[in-house]
C-alpha cells in the first residue's frame, strides 16, 4: 500500500515540475498527477533501457520528470485540443 502513495507523490511532483519545465499551465492537479504517473512509468522504462535505475526518491523523481516531460510533449503535440 505504501508504494501506491509513493507513486502518487512522485507522480504529482514530477507532473508539476514537468509543467514548469515545459512552460505549461500547472494549475490542473489532475492533469499533473496523470502526466506525472505516466511519466514515472515512462521514465522508469527508459531508464531501465539505458541502464539507469533508481532506488532512491530523488532519482525516481528525476526519471519521472524526464518521462513526464516526454508525456507532456506528446500530450500537447498530439492529444490536446488546439
Amino acid at each position: 500500500m505504501l508504494w501506491i502513495i509513493r507513486i502518487l507523490i512522485v507522480g504529482l511532483i514530477a507532473g508539476w515540475l514537468a509543467n514548469k519545465v515545459m512552460h505549461q499551465d500547472s494549475s490542473d492537479m489532475g492533469k499533473n498527477l496523470a502526466l506525472g504517473v505516466v511519466g514515472s512509468i515512462v521514465g522508469s522504462l527508459v531508464g531501465a533501457l539505458i541502464g539507469l535505475q533508481s532506488t532512491n526518491l530523488i532519482g525516481s523523481i528525476i526519471l519521472a520528470v524526464i518521462g513526464a516531460c516526454l508525456a507532456e510533449w506528446i500530450y500537447s503535440r498530439y492529444l490536446a485540443k488546439h
